[in-house]
C-alpha cells in the first residue's frame, strides 16, 4: 500500500528532466522518499543526482529501500544494475561536485543491506551482484583519486572523508583492482570499509595479502570458499597472525580439515585453531562442510565461549561421539540453522540426533538433511522430531530415498508448521528405475520419470493449497539451492576448473612418460 506522499514522489521523479532541475528546491527530509520512488521506477538519472546532492549525514541502502510507512514493500532485494550503477557514480560525483564543502554532511554510506536473490523484478533485467559491486566501487575509488591528483579541485575536496561499508567479493579477476583501491584508502575521500569478505579462486599468497588490507578488526563475516586451497596449517597461521575481534560468521572451504591423516602435531594444531576461535567472542555462525572431522568436533568447538546460532557440518563424517557432543553442548539450545547433510542419521545415531533436534526445537529456523538416507520407515519418527519445531521456516531434504506416498504423508504434517516458507524435497524414489542406489551419482540424477514426478509435485502442492498454505514454496533443485555468488562468477570458476583439470592431466602424462 502506497501513501499519498509516496504516490506524489513517484509522480515527481517520473519526469526525470523536471525532477533533476527541481532538486535544489526539495526539502532535505524528502530525499529518502524520492530515492525509494526513483529506485522503484528505475529512474537512474534521478538516483544519480539525488546521491550527488545528498544532504544528510548517512546513506543506508538497507533502510532507504526497506519497508517504510510510505511504502511497505522491501526493495533491498532488487539489485538492478541501472539503479546501483547510478547510485555509485552519484557517490563519486558527490565528492567532485564543486559546491561548498561545508554543505557536504555525508559521513557514512552503508551498502551492506543489499540482498542478492534468484528472482529479480527490475525492468532492465540486468542485475549487479556482489562481485560486480565490489568491482565498480574499487574502480570508482581508483579513478577518483587519479582525477583529484590531476585536476584543479577545491582544496576542501581533499577534506571529504566518507566511510563506505560494503561486503567485498574478491576473485582472481578483480583482485588487482580491489588491492589498489584498498592500498590507496587513506588518500581517497571514499574509504572502503569491508564488513564482510568473500574470497574464491585465489592463491593463498594473494588471500593472505588482501585480507590484511581489509582491516580485519572491522570484519564481521569471512567466507573462504571453493578454489582457495586453505588447509588446517594455513588456518592456524591466519588466526595466529590476524585478529578478528568482531567476526560473527566464518565459512571455511572444503577439506580444510582431514583427521584421517592426522599426526600428533596436527592434533595440537587443531586444538590451537579451536582455542583461537574461542577468542572470537562474537562468533555465532560456523560452516565447515566437506571436511573430515570424525571424532574431533568436541576438540574444535568446546573452546567456544559464545553459543553458535548457525552450524554447517555437512559431509564431515561425524561419528556418534561428535553427535553426542553437539546434542549435549550449550550450542544445541541456540541453533537457529543446522546442516547435517551427508550423514546416515537413521543408521548411525537416530536417538542422539533427535535429542539434538529436541534441544534446538524452540529456536530452529532452518534444517537441512540432504542425502541422510531417510527412508519411508523413518518418516513417522521424523514427524515426531519436527513437531516441536514451531519456528521452522526452511526444511531441505533433497537426496533421500522417499516414496511418493511417504512425501505426501510428510507434506500433510509440514502444513502444520506455522512459520514454514520453503521446502526442498527429493524426486520420489518410485520415479527412478528399480534398483537405483543412494546417494545417486550425478550421471543418474536426471534419469527419472519426469511426467510421474510432475504429477507427484502437483499432488504435493495441492496438499499445501488445501491446507491454505500457498505461502509455502516447494521445489526440487536437483543440483543444489541457488547461490547468488556462484551464479555471478560461474564463468570464471568454470574456466579455473578446466585449467586445473588440464594441468593435472599434463602432470599425469609427464609422470607416466618418465
Amino acid at each position: 500500500m502506497k501513501s499519498l506522499r509516496f504516490i506524489s514522489a513517484e509522480a515527481f521523479v517520473s519526469n526525470a528532466e523536471f525532477a533533476r532541475k527541481s532538486l535544489g528546491a526539495v526539502a532535505h527530509d524528502l530525499f529518502p522518499l524520492l530515492f525509494k520512488a526513483s529506485y522503484l521506477l528505475e529512474q537512474g538519472e534521478v538516483i544519480h543526482d539525488l546521491v550527488e546532492n545528498w544532504p544528510l549525514f548517512d546513506f543506508n541502502m538497507g533502510k532507504l529501500l526497506g519497508a517504510t510507512m510510505d511504502y511497505q514493500e522491501d526493495l533491498s532485494h532488487r539489485t538492478c544494475s541501472v539503479c546501483l550503477e547510478s547510485c555509485l557514480t552519484g557517490l563519486r560525483d558527490y565528492v567532485l561536485n564543486q559546491s561548498s564543502p561545508y554543505m557536504k554532511k555525508l559521513k557514512v554510506v552503508d551498502l551492506t543491506g543489499i540482498k542478492d536473490v534468484e528472482v529479480q523484478f527490475c525492468k532492465c533485467e540486468k542485475t549487479m551482484g556482489r562481485w560486480a559491486r565490489t568491482q565498480l566501487l574499487s574502480k570508482l575509488c581508483s579513478e577518483l583519486l587519479v582525477y583529484l591528483q590531476q585536476a584543479q579541485c577545491n582544496p576542501g575536496t581533499f577534506e571529504i572523508s566518507i566511510n563506505v561499508l560494503i561486503d567485498l567479493f574478491v576473485t582472481e579477476r578483480n583482485y588487482e583492482l580491489v588491492v589498489q583501491a584498498l592500498l590507496k584508502k587513506c588518500s581517497c575521500p571514499l574509504k572502503i570499509c569491508c564488513v564482510a569478505f568473500r574470497s574464491d579462486n585465489l592463491t593463498l599468497q594473494k588471500f593472505f595479502y588482501i585480507i590484511k588490507l581489509t582491516d580485519p578488526s572491522l570484519l564481521r563475516k569471512l567466507e573462504i570458499v571453493h578454489n582457495v586451497h586453505l588447509e588446517m596449517e594455513h588456518l592456524e597461521m591466519l588466526f595466529n597472525s590476524i585478529h578478528f575481534p568482531l567476526l560473527m560468521s566464518l565459512t571455511l572451504p572444503a577439506r580444510t580439515f582431514n583427521v584421517r591423516r592426522f599426526t600428533a602435531t596436527d592434533e595440537q594444531m587443531l586444538a590451537n585453531v579451536g582455542k583461537k576461535m574461542g577468542e572470537m567472542t562474537q562468533l555465532t555462525e560456523l560452516s565447515m562442510s566437506f571436511s573430515i572431522l570424525t571424532g574431533r568436533i568436541q576438540k574444535l568447538l568446546s573452546p567456544l565461549k559464545t553459543p553458535l546460532k548457525m552450524l554447517d557440518v555437512s559431509n564431515c563424517s561425524l561419528n556418534h561421539a561428535d553427535m553426542a557432543f553437539l546434542a549435549n553442548s550449550f550450542h544445541a539450545h541456540h541453533l537457529e540453522a543446522l546442516d547435517l547433510s551427508g550423514h546416515d542419521i537413521p543408521e548411525l545415531y537416530p536417538s542422539t540426533f533427535f535429542r539434538l533436534l529436541s534441544h534446538c526445537s524452540s529456536v530452529l529456523r532452518s534444517l537441512t538433511l540432504e542425502d541422510c538416507n531417510i527412508q519411508d520407515t523413518h518418516v513417522n519418527m521424523l514427524i515426531l522430531g519436527l513437531s516441536p519445531c514451531q519456528k521452522l521456516q526452511e526444511f531441505k531434504f533433497i537426496g533421500n530415498p522417499l516414496s511418493s506416498q511417504a512425501l505426501k504423508h510428510l507434506f500433510t504434517f509440514l502444513c502444520e508448521l506455522p512459520m514454514l516458507k520453503n521446502v526442498e524435497f527429493p524426486v520420489p524414489r518410485d520415479c527412478y528405475p528399480i534398483g537405483i542406489t543412494y546417494p545417486i551419482d550425478d550421471a543418474s540424477l536426471c534419469r527419472f520419470d519426469h511426467q510421474k514426478y510432475e504429477r507427484v509435485a502437483e499432488e504435493l502442492n495441492l496438499i499445501l493449497l488445501q491446507a491454505n498454505r500457498e505461502d509455502v514454496k516447494a521445489s526440487t533443485p536437483l543440483f543444489g539451492s541457488y547461490d547468488a555468488a556462484v551464479q555471478e562468477t560461474n564463468n570464471e570458476l568454470g574456466t579455473y576448473l578446466i585449467k586445473s583439470f588440464k594441468e593435472t592431466l599434463e602432470k599425469f602424462t609427464t609422470s607416466f612418460n618418465k
